[in-house]
């Protein structure tokens, strides 16, 4: 299965969960990201928070959802439209759901201010991802109303 993490940017929150997934995904499960409108590269602050999690970081780069590799199954948008941003409305015949995490790219204060703002919405994906891997998936997998309900759960999960 083919999981798109969406968000405006693609610099940030969805690289974070493009990453992260794919470090703990099983045989069988990848996980791409893009954006609407991509900054066209990635946060620094995103990279080196990965690498110091030990996740590798090699190939992820700012895209846009005109050129994914592969057709997604299921798409998670990560914008926080709480905050007041616009999330983007993937159009293709997928299963959507909605796990909202501020933009660290907007964090102000010290830097060690901003690395938090980063931590946070690292932990908050990592913490939702592990709670998707953690469902029956080879039984919802045939079954997407039950999936999307247990999808649109996880999305209240906090780190």
């Amino acid at each position: 299965m083919n999981v798109l993490f969406l968000c405006t940017g693609n610099s940030c929150r969805s690289i974070l969960g493009e990453a992260t997934f794919n470090h703990l995904a099983p045989a069988g499960w990848r996980a791409m990201s893009a954006g609407s409108k991509p900054t066209g590269q990635v946060h620094p602050r995103s990279l080196a928070l990965l690498a110091r999690e030990g996740i590798a970081t090699d190939g992820y780069f700012s895209k846009s959802w005109d050129n994914l590799p592969a057709t997604p199954d299921i798409v998670i948008t990560v914008c926080a439209s709480a905050a007041g941003e616009t999330c983007p409305a993937y159009l293709g015949p997928v299963l959507r759901t909605h796990w909202g995490v501020e933009d660290p790219a907007h964090a102000t204060g010290t830097d060690e201010e901003i690395d938090a703002s980063f931590m946070q919405a690292y932990r908050i994906l990592r913490a939702r991802i592990e709670a998707f891997f953690a469902l029956p998936l080879a039984s919802l997998q045939n079954d997407k109303v039950a999936l999307k309900v247990e999808m649109d759960k996880i999305a209240n999960l906090m780190a």
